[in-house]
C-alpha cells in the first residue's frame, strides 16, 4: 500500500515489508543461535550477549549500507553458521576458544573483501561439496521434530501441527507461529520461575578469545566456508536477481568486521541476508526499486529492537527441553536442507563425492579434536579428485611414447 502526498509518496509498503522481514528473520532462527552458542560452551549470559550483539550489528549494518548506497542491502546472522555450532557440540566446551574461532572467521571474510582472489577461491569450492556439507550439518537438526514428537508429544505435536497448517496457507508465518506455540507450551510447563532468571535490560558480556588451532580448524574455517557459501554468496545472487549490483568490497568488509567485533561479545557471524533480502529487494516491497532501501532500514531498526529482548528470549529457551528448541530450529531449516540436498546431487558425476561429504558431516565424528564438517569436505574433495583424475589418458600416453 502506498499513500500519495504531493509529488512524493508516504511509503507504507516498504516499511511494512521491513517489519515483516525483521519479524521473520528473528523469529525463524533465534532459537538456533542460542542453542548453537550453548552447544559450544556459552552460559546463559554469554548466549544472551551473543544474540544481542548479532541483532544489533545486523541492524546497524542494514541501516548504514542501505542509506549509503540507496539499495536494500540487508544483513543478518549466519543461520547455517548457527547450525554448525549445534553440530559442533563435541568439538569444544570452551566458549573462549569458540569466540577465537569466530574472530578468525571474521578476519577471513575481511580478507575476502580486501583480496578478491581469496573470495574467488572460496566460491570455487565445488557447489555439490559445499551444499552437501551444509546438508550434513542441517540433517541431525531437522531430525529433531521427529524425536521431540516421540519424547515430549504434549509440547512438540502442537508446534509441529501449527507449522504444518501455516506452511500450507501462510508459509512466511509458519516458523514464527510455531515458535509462539512453543513459547506458550514452555510457559505453561515451566511456570514463571524462568522469568526470575531473565534480564529485562540488555547486557553485553565481554569474552576474551582464546586461539586453539584445533578449534579454529574444526569450527572457525567451516564457519567461514558456510557463511560465505551459504549466506554471503547467495546474498549477492539474490540482490542481482532483482537488478541490484552490490559493491562486494564494502559488503564483505562490513560482514567481516561486524563478525570480528561481535566475537568479543559472543556473536558468531554476521553476513548478507539471503531469504529475508528477497522480501525487501523484490517488487512486493515497492514497485519503484529506488524506494526499496527503506524496507532494509526499517528491518534494521526492527532487529535492534528485537536484540534488546535477547535476555528474555535466552531465559525462555533455557527453560525449555533442549530437544524442543532444536525441533523448532529443525522446522525452520527444512527448506534449507531441501535446497542443499537438491544442489548437492544436481550433477550426476558429483553425486558420490557429495553423498560422502554429507555422510561424514552428518555422522558428527570428531577426529584429533577436529569436527565432522572439516572431514566431510576433505573426504568429498579427495573422492572428487580421485574420480576425475585422467588415469586412462596418462596410461595411453605412456604406451604410445
Amino acid at each position: 500500500m502506498t499513500v500519495r502526498r504531493g509529488g512524493d509518496a508516504l511509503i507504507i509498503q516498504p516499511i511494512s515489508a521491513g517489519i515483516v522481514a525483521s519479524i521473520t528473520g528473528f523469529a525463524s532462527s533465534f532459537v538456533l543461535v542460542v542453542a548453537g552458542l550453548h552447544a559450544v560452551g556459552a552460559n546463559d549470559a554469554q548466549a544472551a550477549s551473543g544474540l544481542l550483539v548479532v541483532c544489533v550489528l545486523s541492524g546497524v549494518l542494514c541501516i548504514l549500507l542501505a542509506v549509503t548506497f540507496r539499495m536494500p542491502i540487508s544483513f543478518a546472522w549466519s543461520t547455517p553458521g548457527a547450525a554448525l555450532l549445534v553440530a559442533a557440540s563435541a568439538t569444544t566446551n570452551d566458549f573462549r576458544a569458540a569466540t577465537g574461532a569466530f574472530l578468525v572467521c571474521g578476519a577471513l571474510i575481511v580478507l575476502c573483501g580486501l583480496w578478491p582472489a581469496l573470495g574467488r577461491a572460496i566460491t570455487s569450492i565445488p557447489r555439490p561439496l559445499a551444499s552437501a556439507m551444509l546438508a550434513g550439518i542441517l540433517f541431525p537438526i531437522c531430525l529433531a521434530p521427529i524425536t521431540a514428537a516421540i519424547e515430549i508429544p504434549w509440547l512438540a505435536l502442537p508446534v509441529i501441527l501449527t507449522w504444518l497448517v501455516l506452511f500450507r496457507f501462510a508459509p512466511r508465518w509458519a516458523v514464527p507461529a510455531a515458535m509462539v506455540v512453543a513459547a506458550i507450551g514452555i510457559g505453561v510447563s515451566a511456570g514463571t520461575e524462568w522469568l526470575s532468571e531473565a534480564s529485562l535490560s540488555p547486557q553485553l558480556t565481554f569474552v576474551a578469545p582464546a586461539f586453539d588451532p584445533l578449534v579454529i580448524v574444526s569450527l572457525g574455517i567451516p564457519l567461514f566456508v558456510v557463511t560465505m557459501a551459504g549466506q554471503n554468496v547467495p546474498g549477492f545472487a539474490v540482490m542481482s536477481t532483482f537488478g541490484y549490483t552490490v559493491p562486494p568490497r564494502p559488503a564483505l568488509l562490513a560482514s567481516g568486521l561486524g563478525t570480528m567485533a561481535g566475537s568479543f561479545f559472543g556473536g558468531h557471524a554476521v553476513n548478507l541476508a539471503a531469504i529475508t533480502a528477497a522480501l525487501m529487494a523484490g517488487p512486493d516491497s515497492h514497485p519503484d526499486k529506488s524506494k526499496r532501501w527503506i524496507a532494509t532500514v526499517t528491518s534494521g531498526i526492527g532487529f535492534i529492537v528485537f536484540g534488546l529482548a535477547a535476555g528474555v528470549a535466552t531465559a525462555l529457551i533455557s527453560a525449555a527441553p533442549p530437544i524442543l528448541i532444536t525441533a523448532v530450529a529443525g522446522l525452520a531449516l527444512l527448506g534449507a536442507l531441501a535446497t542443499s540436498v537438491s544442489a548437492a546431487i544436481e550433477v550426476p558425476a558429483h553425486r558420490i563425492p557429495a553423498i560422502a561429504t554429507f555422510l561424514v558431516t552428518a555422522s558428527g565424528i570428531v577426529v584429533v579434536s577436529i569436527g565432522s564438517a572439516f572431514w566431510g569436505l576433505l573426504v568429498g574433495g579427495v573422492i572428487m579428485l580421485w574420480s576425475a583424475f585422467p588415469w586412462r589418458r596418462r596410461s595411453t600416453t605412456k604406451g604410445s611414447s
